[in-house]
């Protein structure tokens, strides 16, 4: 079992350790929830779970089969219901994928992140779509905004061939 400790600091606030690593996050309540939206809310959390296991089988998947991911994204958008009770009412993913459409891995790929343990933990009235955009043959998909090592990849949209559905494409 893993422990996670939340200590709730005042003002809709909360710091959150991972025991284990010792890692500390932090959530704050969303402005359309009477907090001051500084951080992530404790529903992001979930998206952003979604999102990370998402990547993190896949990363398993790829390494296994000698394919390289570095240059994925993953992006989640979060919509909270309208009505009571507050909740999620669906989970908008979209996956970049830094290999083509026609990679002879891609089906395995996909099975792993549909198969991810959070995907299987959300509640079966939330939607969760899922679009995959693929690596046009013969070019690269990721540039870096500067020489760093650690820059943050730029998606080059005009090299994206978008496919969509519910899971597999």
């Amino acid at each position: 079992m893993v422990e996670i400790r939340i200590d709730y600091e005042g003002q809709l606030h909360c710091g959150a350790q991972h025991v284990p690593s010792l890692t500390m996050i932090e959530t704050d309540a969303p402005i359309d929830n009477n907090g001051r939206g500084e951080s992530y809310s404790p529903t992001d959390l979930i998206a952003t779970a979604l999102g990370t296991c998402m990547a993190t089988v896949m990363g398993i998947a790829g390494r296994n089969m000698g394919v390289e991911l570095i240059g994925m994204r993953v992006v989640v958008g979060k919509e909270m219901s309208e009505e009571l009770p507050r909740k999620i009412a669906k989970l908008l993913v979209e996956v970049y994928m830094p290999i083509p459409e026609y990679h002879p891995e891609r089906r395995i790929l996909q099975s792993a992140a549909l198969s991810c343990p959070v995907q299987y933990s959300i509640h079966p009235d939330i939607e969760v779509p899922i679009q995959w955009h693929w690596q046009e043959a013969g070019t690269q998909r990721v540039e870096q905004t500067s020489s760093s090592e650690n820059a943050m990849p730029v998606i080059n949209q005009s090299q994206i061939i978008r496919t969509s559905g519910d899971g597999i494409s």
